[in-house]
């Protein structure tokens, strides 16, 4: 079973998303924060991240960064409810950007492209 580490400060986000995609038998994880994130990344061992943006301490982008000097082949889907992120370069590091949205339709068709 195919491991999604998500990581956002919104526990209905966490509740919609991890029975969407366990529904879609994908085994998922949490982490409130990119800090527990970071920490995190070596426990679970994800083959995937959704990743939001904008969280209080470390932001979506800076642990996008970090996780992706620890692994770089870790596919990272940053998921925002906010369009504009979309526009700065250090989000296109990411291998999908993804506007939340209460369809899930988008946000799983790209992690199963990844993880197919």
């Amino acid at each position: 079973m195919k491991k999604i580490l998500l990581v956002d400060d919104e526990e209905s986000i966490h509740l919609l998303y991890r029975e969407e995609l366990e529904e879609e038998g994908f085994e998922v994880h949490s982490a409130l924060t990119g800090e527990e994130a970071l920490e995190r990344l070596g426990i679970v061992k994800p083959d995937l991240i959704i990743l939001d943006i904008n969280m209080p301490g470390m932001n979506g982008i800076e642990a996008l960064r970090q996780i992706k000097e620890i692994n770089p082949s870790i596919p990272v889907i940053l998921c925002s409810a906010y369009q504009e992120f979309k526009q700065d370069l250090a989000s296109w590091a990411s291998e999908e950007y993804i506007v939340k949205s209460a369809d899930l339709s988008e946000l799983k068709a790209a992690v199963k492209k990844y993880l197919a």
